[in-house]
């Protein structure tokens, strides 16, 4: 049993003598060969080795002891491969293509210089303030200009021996005296001036409308829409003064419009064609009034010749929007003559002079104008038709809004009857029944006895 034992112990270890003799080729070893060579086995050392299991016995392939030997180093990824040099290297690691060694490294480029941070943009910085500078700059600018074109009208027609100076006995706002000024500023494009003191008439108010010179973005915008500076002059008449009379005048487009809009004109008068065999305004314009007499008797010689005849007009009368004169103007004022012009430039303003010149023209006329009977008597008649037609008007409004609160009172007590208990219901009911019998029963009447 022993000879087998040692007999395998000795070809276990011829084994390992073989594997380290095979290891031994490569560089690096030599000096553990020479200890590997040194080496003798000590036959007292030999022992048999202790019963073991069958089973460990019949085991074909045994491990060889645990060797004191250093370990491999570990396998190394070579560049280049010689294979002169090395043996038992695999097949299938072909060697890597060596560099001509002639050949130039290509020049590692430099690393890239950190770029610097762009500089901030202030665009946007830079176009606010130049909009608030030109916003500003354009808010005086236009202030001052709208004061010159108003000042400029007031020197003009409101100044010592002008039109409004020789006609009323009061100019503007105050006493009247010479330091009272003559204008009254209500905004920047809003000016006013009071005239009074003068027959058939209790005073004059003058208004200019002037363009938003001050605000940049309106002058802009009447740069694509074209706007004008207008003036119009509302005179308030006496009671007494001014008999039945509604007429206007104005350009083809817009009479239609104020015919159309305008109340007192669209229910008593009417657009009227030009009369034959006398002078008359230029085709530009149109005349609504309540009958042609009256037409006739405003539309004078003299008016035709000076402002609104074929030769005058172009040069005199191209501002003229409108002129409406009534006795039925819907507000406070019943009697009010109204007229509407384009003002000029602060420099042209004498250009306006006989557009300017009507206004107390027009205040004595209609107030010493009479009515014929015949006319007179149509013009009671469409104003009686129409003070009737106002009172029905009213009536109807009046009723409408009676039952107006009507359907408002009875949806608030189904609301207020929907959030009650059924008790409150019941007990409602009961004191309507009670209500309704308490009616029903006859009345009497008790006499008292002698």
């Amino acid at each position: 049993m022993a000879n087998p034992s040692l007999f395998s112990i000795l070809c276990i270890f011829s084994l390992f003598l073989a594997l380290v003799n095979a290891d031994s080729h490569f560089e690096g070893f030599e000096a553990e060969e020479d200890e590997i060579e040194d080496l003798t086995i000590d036959p007292a050392s030999l022992r048999s080795p202790p019963l073991s299991n069958p089973t460990t016995l019949a085991d074909p392939t045994p491990k060889p002891p645990p060797s004191h030997l250093p370990s491999p180093h570990p396998p190394t990824t070579f560049d280049f491969w010689d294979d002169d040099e090395f043996e038992g290297v695999p097949a299938d690691h072909p060697p890597a293509d060596p560099k001509p060694e002639n050949a130039t490294a290509a020049p590692t480029p430099p690393p890239a210089a950190a770029t610097p941070p762009a500089p901030r943009s202030f665009t946007v910085e830079i176009l606010c303030g130049a909009f608030l500078v030109m916003f500003a700059v354009n808010y005086f600018t236009g202030k001052r200009e709208n004061e010159n074109i108003a000042l400029s009208w007031a020197a003009q027609f409101a100044a010592k021996d002008s039109i409004f100076e020789k006609n009323f006995s009061l100019l503007g706002i105050g006493d009247g005296g010479d330091d009272a000024p003559l204008l009254l500023k209500e905004g920047q494009t809003t000016f006013k001036f009071y005239a009074s003191g003068r027959r058939f008439c209790q005073g004059l108010l003058a208004t200019l409308e002037l363009k938003s010179r001050h605000d940049l973005i309106a002058r802009i915008y009447n740069m694509i829409v074209p706007c004008r500076d207008e003036i119009s002059f509302e005179v308030f008449m006496n009671d007494d003064a001014m008999d039945h009379v509604v007429f206007a005048l104005a350009k083809k487009k817009a009479a239609k419009a104020m015919h159309k809009d305008v109340r007192d004109l669209q229910r008593f008068a009417n657009v009227l064609s030009p009369p034959t065999g006398r002078k008359w305004v230029v085709d530009d314009l149109a005349v609504i009034s309540e009958s042609k007499e009256v037409a006739a008797d405003f539309v004078t010689d003299a008016v035709i010749d000076q402002v609104f005849g074929e030769k005058a007009f172009e040069k005199f009368g191209k501002g003229l929007i409108s002129l409406h004169f009534s006795d039925q103007h819907p507000g406070v004022h019943k009697k009010v003559l109204l007229f509407k012009f384009v003002l000029p430039a602060a420099k042209n303003m004498a250009d306006m002079s006989r557009l300017v010149a009507l206004v107390p023209y027009y205040i004595d006329l209609i107030g010493r104008y009479k009515l014929s009977s015949q006319a007179r008597s149509k013009t009671e008649a469409a104003r009686q038709k129409a003070a009737q037609e106002a009172q029905k008007e009213l009536r109807n409004a009046q009723q409408e809004a009676m039952q107006r609160r009507k359907a408002e009172r009875k949806k608030m007590m189904e609301e207020a009857e929907a959030k009650l208990s059924a008790e409150a219901i019941r007990k409602k009911e009961a004191k309507e029944r009670a209500r309704q019998m308490k009616k029903a029963m006859p009345r009497m009447k008790m006499a008292r006895g002698a």
